[in-house]
């Protein structure tokens, strides 16, 4: 049996994590480069890993950023609401899998069951917005049927 809050919960939890794992590597990539500015290279090969790490710290940042703002776009979603259509916040049961309609944090895996946690503005969800139980969506010559809505 799918649940709602129980699906919200995973998919937050696995926010949460991701942000902090990229959080705990960004840290560490600013402690390398303090150690490394501490120590007294010359020349161009200093420079340059330097340089390095610091791209890879933007890139790390940029990231964090980008999960920052989906956690603020999944606390805006009513998780208790019960939907009768394909909607942002719905978690809909289909032949190919189990979809939550929230924000694009791809494959979520627990013990008990997986889900696609997908945006609004993924294809297939925009094809799926409005659509009711029974319903059949066309997505690349592949059939997408709405077997459940919670």
């Amino acid at each position: 049996m799918l649940e709602k809050e129980k699906v919200y919960t995973l998919l937050k939890s696995e926010l949460i994590q991701r942000i902090s794992a990229l959080k705990n590597v960004l840290n560490s990539s600013f402690e390398a480069v303090a150690s490394e500015d501490t120590k007294s290279s010359a020349g161009d090969k200093h420079e340059t890993s330097v340089s390095m790490a610091q791209l890879e710290q933007e890139k790390l940042t940029h990231q964090i950023n980008v999960l920052l703002s989906l956690e603020q776009q999944l606390i805006k979603i009513q998780s208790d609401t019960i939907h009768t259509q394909v909607q942002l916040g719905s978690l809909i049961e289909t032949n190919k899998g189990v979809f939550y309609i929230s924000i694009g944090l791809g494959n979520i895996k627990s013990n008990d069951f997986n889900f696609f946690a997908v945006g609004k503005e993924a294809p297939l969800v925009q094809l799926l917005i409005g659509k009711k139980v029974g319903q059949v969506v066309e997505y690349n010559g592949s059939k997408t049927e709405i077997i459940r809505i919670v």
